[in-house]
């Protein structure tokens, strides 16, 4: 579907829904569901392999969509154990890329305290994370609403952490949080957290995943909490910035960090197509690309997932008319075509049925799902499922692995 028709993909449907009597931004009218949630009986997956080195450290990621906070935990030096998600491609995309963890898929507060034993099998879970769904606190959803019932999900993220008891308690959500109820709900949030079991001592922060060598200015408020052990003193230390915003070649003359990854450095690599075409050859051996593709690519294996999707000749012509960095639709000014030099804005999902984001900032076309990965910083051998729809979603809402991998080594220096 072009995004041309936004406007009719983005309606809310149903048998009571009439398009001409209802405001389709009316926070009262119900958010629309996909069909590829699991409201139904909970699937339950055990692990395909090994994880090659057991003794490390273990994670459980509750809300887990494809796993991007596994991935950056796993990029650190800890074992993906379990990933809960409703989301059926979600889940296929984590169990294919983390094989060595069980998976369940399904509506969380249906997983019984038993069951969940049962996949955790006696280990010791060192951390147990969440991304809990954002939608109704993102500040690109123009439906935002405080009381949106998706909202409320991380009660069952403290349900879980009571019954594992992990060393470290992580949770993540998008930026809007901290202004929703004029900041009531990371108010609740930090104190539920802190009062599960015998205590954890709690702070968030907002972090940038652009100064982690993310290619995009992707900001999270990330709470971070660990056991009290009779000691009130927050332990952890909030990760440096590996990259700065330099504004002034001038600067780099002061700084021995290097500037925020840009969108031209991670795709350079990668053929460039017309719309409907695709290619599964690197377009630049490995020794000529840069530190972040080198880190992606790891080896000259074959590209995967770098379709580009047929669109229309409207769309396309469109596209090819923005200047780069500027909006291609007045109403929807967050959809541009990239700019090289900077890195890409926040990447969305864009509902459940979502076209392109941002346009290609050489060619006129929306992006491959390998294009909004690498932006994300997923690996390249990060495979996901479901078909180019599918994966705008997953890139889309997931936590970057580098942000989630520059958490993780600080997390693992507090852990006994």
């Amino acid at each position: 579907m072009g995004a041309d028709n936004l406007k009719d993909a983005e309606l809310p449907t149903g048998e009571n829904f009439n398009q001409k009597s209802h405001d389709i931004w009316d926070p009262q009218i119900p958010v629309e569901s996909s069909h590829l949630y699991n409201h139904g009986d909970l699937k339950f997956f055990g692990p395909e392999s090994q994880p090659e080195i057991s003794s490390k450290p273990y994670i459980i990621d509750l809300f887990s969509g494809a796993g991007g906070i596994s991935v950056g935990f796993e990029m650190a030096g800890f074992n993906s154990l379990l990933g809960i998600d409703i989301h059926g491609p979600s889940i296929e995309s984590f169990r294919r890329n983390h094989s060595h963890a069980g998976a369940i898929l399904g509506d969380i507060s249906k997983v019984k305290d038993s069951e969940l034993f049962s996949l955790v099998d006696s280990k010791m879970v060192s951390v147990v994370s969440a991304g809990v769904p954002c939608q109704g606190f993102s500040l690109s959803n123009r439906k935002r609403w405080q009381d949106d019932k998706r909202n409320f999900l991380f009660k069952e993220f403290i349900r879980i952490v009571s019954l594992i008891n992990p060393q470290v308690i992580l949770l993540e959500n998008v930026s809007g949080m901290v202004s929703t109820k004029g900041g009531k709900f990371v108010e609740d949030i930090s104190l539920a957290m802190s009062q599960v079991g015998n205590g954890y001592v709690v702070q968030s922060r907002l972090l940038n995943a652009a100064d982690y060598g993310t290619p995009q200015t992707r900001k999270r408020l990330i709470f971070i909490g660990h056991r009290a052990s009779g000691r009130r003193k927050f332990r952890f230390s909030w990760p440096l910035e590996s990259h700065i915003l330099k504004k002034d070649e001038d600067l780099q003359l002061w700084d021995d960090k290097p500037s925020y990854v840009t969108v031209r450095q991670a795709l350079c690599d990668l053929p460039r197509l017309d719309r409907g075409q695709s290619s599964h050859n690197y377009c630049l051996p490995l020794e000529q690309t840069n530190d972040f593709v080198r880190l992606m690519r790891r080896k000259d294996d074959l590209l995967t997932s770098h379709i580009a999707s047929m669109g229309t000749a409207s769309t396309s012509q469109r596209i090819a008319n923005t200047p780069q960095g500027e909006p291609l639709y007045e109403k929807f000014r967050q959809r541009i075509r990239l700019h090289p030099d900077f890195p890409s804005p926040t990447i969305v999902s864009g509902g459940i049925r979502p076209q392109f984001q941002n346009g290609h900032p050489f060619d006129a076309r929306g992006l491959t799902i390998r294009e909004r990965a690498r932006l994300m910083s997923f690996p390249d051998s990060f495979v996901f499922e479901g078909g180019t729809v599918m994966g705008r979603v997953q890139t889309g809402q997931a936590v970057p692995p580098l942000l989630a991998k520059a958490i993780a080594q600080e997390v693992f220096k507090i852990l006994d």
